[in-house]
């Protein structure tokens, strides 16, 4: 367990430099092929996420979805708990919640039925490599539990990998979204 550990450790530390030169290329509109798949599921109940650090931005395709329907940013409630989704609307109040992301001020709890997931790296085949805590994994098993949920990567092209280290525990995507492709798998 040591080795996938340091192997995770480093697969995270080389797509976490290819990921920030991504972001550092600041390039315009990145968020249009998400959009483009969200029209196609005009009020569904989902949940994006606020941006931190590096991570690619999906506000302006959340603000676009939530002119039609529930949309709902992660809540981190404790250490080994799934995420719970509070509704957010663009403009509204937030507060600092664990780890930098911000949360919506008042919480107002649903369950989405897609969730547009951060991620360090993914693979051709829908894995995803998360920061480590194993939130979405337990979060998506969760949802998944109850009704079918649909799980998209977002992520800049560069977050790509090879052979990335994945375990039966990690939750697969349905579909990956970048700056310039969309990409679907069946399960």
């Amino acid at each position: 367990m040591a080795d996938l550990a340091a192997i995770k450790a480093q697969a995270r530390k080389a797509a976490f430099a290819r990921r920030k030169e991504a972001f550092d290329m600041g390039k315009p509109g990145a968020a249009g092929h998400l959009s483009e798949v969200l029209a196609g599921y005009r009020g569904v109940p989902l949940s994006g996420y606020m941006p931190i650090r590096t991570e690619i931005d999906p506000l302006p395709a959340m603000a676009e979805a939530a002119a039609h329907g529930a949309v709902g940013v992660p809540v981190i409630e404790g250490a080994g708990l799934p995420l719970r989704f509070s509704r957010w609307q663009p403009d509204a109040p937030l507060r600092e919640g664990p780890f930098g992301a911000m949360v919506p001020a008042v919480d107002d709890f649903f369950e989405p039925e897609i969730l547009i997931v951060p991620l360090v790296a993914f693979d051709l085949s829908g894995g995803r490599l998360g920061y480590g805590g194993g939130f979405y994994d337990r979060t998506l098993e969760l949802l998944r539990s109850k009704r079918a949920t649909l799980a998209i990567g977002f992520a800049f092209d560069a977050q790509e990998a090879e052979d990335l280290p994945l375990e039966p525990t990690d939750q697969p995507l349905d579909m990956i979204v970048t700056e310039s492709r969309i990409l679907q798998f069946s399960r």
